[in-house]
């Protein structure tokens, strides 16, 4: 007696077992056979992709990946710019207000990265999480790493128009 099973159907549910708990397939022909028609298929639909595959990122190109949109490297300058000198002046003192202006400039980035940059949510918030961090440090050091990454979001904007 052989009881077909849809195509779709998913797992070891339906198939019979022996008792070491192995799926017995000898019992079942080769034979394409239809279902009749009374019963109905129970196919589940595939799950939607995940933001976070490994294949995704492979499509981006290397400015869209390590990008800044330029204003933004521009903020960021003249903002580090502002707080180191204020914090050479005031011997450290200023370091409170450097974190406080520093969250404040990565909220910034995230909303303009996915905005005008067209980065997703975890792209947008890994930079603006790195630029915060490179601004609340007190040296002028940092500022290569977002010019250079500004240069590479004004060749992605070009890129972008033409």
């Amino acid at each position: 007696m052989l009881k077909s099973i849809p195509a779709c159907s998913r797992g070891r549910a339906n198939l019979p077992q022996n008792r070491e708990n192995k799926v017995n397939f000898t019992q079942y022909s080769t034979e394409i056979k239809d279902a009749p028609a009374s019963e109905p298929l129970h196919c589940e639909p595939s799950p939607p992709p995940q933001r976070g595959d490994a294949h995704q990122g492979r499509g981006r190109s290397f400015d869209q990946l390590w990008g800044l949109h330029p204003g933004i490297a521009l903020l960021a300058l003249v903002i580090d710019t502002m707080l180191f000198g204020g914090a050479l002046a005031t011997l450290g003192a200023i370091l409170p207000l450097s974190l406080a202006v520093g969250v404040a400039l990565g909220f910034i980035t995230y909303r303009a990265q996915k905005r005008w940059y067209g980065d997703d949510d975890e792209n947008a918030l890994i930079k603006a999480a790195i630029l915060t961090i490179l601004t609340v440090i007190p040296t002028p050091l940092p500022a290569f790493l977002y010019l250079s990454s500004g240069a590479l979001g004004l060749v992605h904007q070009l890129r972008r128009k033409s």
